[in-house]
């Protein structure tokens, strides 16, 4: 029986499994989805199933919490008996979270091909932990999907075999223009009092921007100035949530913190805004595919489609970047997005298509 293992930790991994789950199983695919339980809070996880009809997880390794070592450790002490006892045909793993490189290395020991989806996205940035999450999973693929074309330049730099390696598009937008018309159904907004183009999303979680009590001060400090004129929403992951209290950080009225939503209610928030400022990867790309104006709070991406031919502006931290960029926002002069081809809501497909070609050809009579 033909099997993938499709391996799933944290929300961004749930996002981009979902298409591919449904893809291999049309496809008569069997997959045994595992959740390495690196999000082990329920806002965080389990909502994520139910928002994108994927179904309980098989096998649920309950991890918890720890630094990113310690999870390693944990994930590939669980993993690699359980690969070597049901021999899957393949373990399929996505994005640049702990668990994605921790189980491409589980793959690997246990003699599983490892097939990484979103494969070749480098930031250059090495205090980033995805930075090498990227890395490790790309080095022990032996079947790499990429997003955008400049992974390609990146993989073929680092020597890997261009054979091993398919442009295919981004797995992220299948599941946004799925969940698109659900979310446009949502109450999410009548439930906040909100109304399309008054307000921005915030979101703010990577160590760089959160951990650095100068840094994120500075940050905190911009951000109220940006809330005096567009009240903001902030669904608060459970780390920066932390940060701000240890800190003792002021609140604003208008920067409306609230706990982490679903991906239906995110998604909602998401396409009436008027404006997203965010440190994360996923939300550049789902503002690219909403066509929503973004201020990227980093000093560079590992999505340069983003910003290239999307809606995302590289800002950093800077209060003077942050602030010109606002200004353009609420002036309505931001960039007009240049669609690209393979983002279209199908890039799942095309993976099943190549995983079932090269993973399982078909057999052939021998005279």
């Amino acid at each position: 029986m033909k099997d993938v293992f499709l391996l799933a930790g944290a929300r961004p991994n749930f996002i981009k499994i979902a298409p591919l789950d449904a893809a291999l199983r049309s496809r008569g695919i069997s997959t045994t989805l595992v959740h390495t339980g690196q999000h082990y809070d329920a806002k965080m996880s389990d909502v994520f199933f139910r928002d994108l009809g994927i179904p309980e997880p098989h096998v649920h390794l309950g991890i918890g919490p720890g630094d990113r070592h310690a999870q390693t450790k944990r994930i590939m002490d669980a993993l690699v008996p359980l690969l070597r006892e049901r021999k899957p045909d393949a373990l399929l793993v996505v994005g640049d979270v702990t668990s994605t490189a921790a189980g491409a290395m589980a793959g690997v020991a246990a003699g599983v091909h490892v097939i990484h989806v979103e494969a070749g996205l480098r930031s250059f940035n090495w205090r980033m932990p995805e930075e090498l999450n990227r890395m490790i999973a790309d080095h022990h693929a032996s079947l790499l999907f990429a997003s955008e074309p400049v992974a390609l330049e990146h993989l073929s730099a680092e020597r890997i075999p261009s054979e091993k390696v398919h442009l295919v598009g981004n797995v992220m937008i299948d599941s946004l223009r799925r969940i698109e018309p659900v979310a446009a159904a949502s109450d999410m907004l009548a439930r906040l009092g909100l109304s399309e183009k008054t307000y921005g999303v915030l979101t703010l979680h990577r160590p760089e921007n959160v951990d650095d009590p100068v840094v994120f001060r500075n940050l905190w400090e911009t951000i109220h100035i940006v809330a005096d004129r567009l009240p903001l929403v902030f669904p608060v992951h459970p780390r920066t949530k932390s940060r701000i209290e240890s800190l003792g950080l002021a609140s604003h009225a208008d920067v409306r913190m609230i706990d982490p939503v679903g991906y239906v209610e995110m998604i909602a928030l998401l396409r009436s805004a008027k404006g997203i400022l965010t440190d994360s990867g996923g939300l550049q790309e789902e503002a690219y595919g909403l066509n929503i104006p973004c201020l990227t709070l980093r000093g560079e991406t590992e999505r340069p489609l983003t910003v290239e031919q999307g809606t995302s502006e590289i800002v950093g931290t800077s209060r003077d970047r942050i602030m010109d960029a606002f200004d353009r926002l609420m002036s309505g002069a931001w960039k007009t997005p240049t669609p690209y081809e393979l983002w279209d809501g199908h890039t799942a497909e095309r993976i099943a298509d190549i995983i079932e070609r090269t993973v399982f050809p078909p057999m052939t009579d021998t005279p």
